[in-house]
């Protein structure tokens, strides 16, 4: 524990860093709430990702946001996941369920778009943010209720209230929310459980 302790949120910085930094040159160039503008560089649009097959979408609205509250609330979602996680599972497993997630909750908007007909331009960190959320709550299941400063109470208390405030804000994408939180969750369980699987194997030698 010691050592998890001394190790530093490093991806966690960077992730934050990338994404204030590309917030704030679309800001310069006055184009950072402006939806035409986000469609055109890079955010997730479904007749473009579905009819032009532009699939990068799923990934680079992963670093865009609509508004400077829109960037720091999940910014600091960010920091304080990170900042408990990262050090648990360490940096590639981190930005693995980062990504993954993203992406994850972005085809399960698309999806939930298509199948009632909407057409919207979404983009956002949020997907990603609550995939983070779900492996936090994984990985404090099974590190016996407790990871960092974070405890299993602590942590429903954040996944309920990050949920409360998805659903009762409008226009925000809640089903990249929960497409992201189950696939953080269902991947952290996986490699979680390869993990000790190669562990025991390795002991076992």
């Amino acid at each position: 524990m010691e050592e998890k302790q001394k190790q530093k949120a490093t991806a966690t910085a960077v992730l934050i860093v990338v994404n204030i930094s590309i917030f704030f040159i679309f800001a310069l160039i006055g184009k950072a709430e402006d939806v035409l503008f986000m469609k055109q560089y890079g955010a997730m649009y479904e007749p473009y990702v579905m009819e032009g097959h532009e699939y990068y979408r799923l990934l680079t609205s992963i670093f865009l946001h609509f508004g400077i509250e829109h960037l720091l609330s999940n910014m600091v979602m960010l920091g304080a996941l990170g900042m408990n996680l990262e050090p648990e599972i360490g940096r590639l497993r981190f930005l693995l369920v980062y990504f993954v997630s993203g992406i994850g909750g972005n085809i399960c908007s698309l999806l939930i778009n298509v199948s009632f007909g909407e057409v919207v331009v979404s983009a956002g960190a949020s997907g990603a943010v609550f995939g983070l959320t779900g492996a936090l709550l994984c990985a404090v299941l099974r590190n016996k209720g407790r990871i960092g400063r974070l405890n299993k109470k602590g942590v429903f208390v954040l996944v309920g209230f990050s949920l409360f405030l998805g659903l009762s804000e409008p226009g925000v994408d809640n089903a990249a929310h929960i497409g992201g939180l189950i696939c953080g969750f269902i991947l952290e369980a996986l490699l979680g459980s390869f993990r000790r699987g190669s562990t025991r194997s390795g002991a076992s030698l």
